[in-house]
């Protein structure tokens, strides 16, 4: 499975980037294989999240799972076309990012666990 270092992770297998307060929110390499053909993807536009709280859903021909906040604030943005065509987070998962959420406490970012951290997580 791949793991990108410059990304923090979640226990719930969701991957962020972080450039200023922005957060781009995607499911990892390990996520999207486990769950196998995604076929619906579906992101909560306009909605205040909080940390570790449904922000959206992921289905598979396999199992459906619910999307998780990284990090608690307001979601700006859905991936349009990710939604339109949700087999694209099964062909790059880290490139097909699902949302981005304007942060609104950046010490959350504590919570969340670094590559090596996250690469013990799934072995």
């Amino acid at each position: 499975m791949k793991v990108l270092n410059d990304l923090l992770y979640t226990k719930s297998h969701e991957w962020v980037k972080l450039e200023g307060n922005l957060a781009t929110v995607g499911v990892t390499d390990y996520a999207q294989h486990s769950l196998g053909s995604v076929v619906y993807v579906e992101g909560f536009v306009g909605e205040d999240v909080n940390q570790f709280s449904e922000c959206g859903a992921i289905e598979s021909v396999k199992a459906a799972s619910d999307l998780n906040a990284p990090l608690s604030g307001k979601v700006l943005e859905v991936n349009e076309e990710v939604i339109d065509n949700p087999e694209l987070v099964n062909d790059d998962p880290y490139k097909n990012w699902i949302l981005k959420i304007e942060a609104s406490d950046l010490d959350e970012v504590n919570n969340l666990l670094d590559s090596a951290k996250y690469e013990e997580l799934t072995k």
